[in-house]
């Protein structure tokens, strides 16, 4: 980046799922899974991630969310359109005392679990790196990262971890979508990104969902159609020695 570039001119949460720990040796491969905010027209090429562009971009925004715009990487990758939240009803997950996030994060996968399972067959059929993005690259993104990340067996504290990474990237996400202006004086950047916080509780709704079956994200996909021999390649897909 040139020292005149603007530090919003490229993905700000973006990262590679890579290096996640799954047991003694076995980590996630690099180059596989990326997550990120939504791309922007004229954003630099990001210097996080071995390989750019991704072969696909799973795009899980509302169509209202685009105003019909092209996306961005539409010239360079397969773009594939997921409106994870269509039609969902988070009230009707919520439990006393959740965050409106942790009632979210479970009507998608009590709700959307076929568009869920669509998009983990999607990143399995990948011929080479697939990006995962929403709007600010932390709640739909964060669950089917949770997913990916899971059904490859990784350990839970890890995927709580990944999913907390989000809190210190929020001011400038809110940022580049328009929503965060100049900080006033006597406001610094903690104020903001509290408003727009990881909470571990919903992650842990998304584990709690994971652990109504056996192996977690595994059972969960095999109980929405996923077989056996596409969990396995995902695993070989995925998975490599440290």
């Amino acid at each position: 980046m040139s020292t005149t570039e603007s530090p919003l001119s490229g993905l700000v949460n973006l990262r590679d799922l890579g290096g996640q720990p799954v047991s003694d040796g076995v980590v996630t491969r690099t180059g596989v899974v990326y997550r990120s905010d939504a791309p922007h027209d004229g954003d630099r090429e990001p210097e996080e991630v071995p390989e750019w562009p991704p072969a696909v971009v799973i795009d899980l925004r509302e169509p209202a969310e685009l105003s019909g715009a092209v996306h961005p990487l539409a010239g360079t990758a397969e773009v594939r359109p997921m409106a994870l939240l269509a039609g969902i009803d988070p009230t009707a997950e919520a439990e006393d005392g959740d965050h409106e996030l942790t009632a979210m994060y479970r009507a998608i996968l009590r709700q959307a679990g076929e568009r869920v399972a669509e998009v983990f067959r999607i990143a399995l059929a990948a011929e080479g790196p697939v990006l995962v993005h929403c709007a600010a690259g932390k709640d739909r993104t964060g669950v089917i990262s949770a997913l990916l990340l899971s059904a490859a067996g990784v350990r839970e504290d890890a995927i709580v971890a990944d999913y907390v990474r989000t809190d210190r990237n929020m001011y400038r996400v809110l940022q580049r979508l328009d929503v965060a202006p100049e900080l006033p004086p006597g406001v610094d950047e903690e104020d903001v990104m509290q408003l727009a916080s990881t909470p571990v509780d919903a992650i842990e709704a998304v584990l709690a969902c994971f652990a109504e079956h056996p192996d977690q994200a595994a059972g969960w996909l095999r109980a929405h159609g996923v077989t056996e021999a596409e969990l396995q390649r995902w695993r070989e897909r995925f998975l490599t020695e440290a």
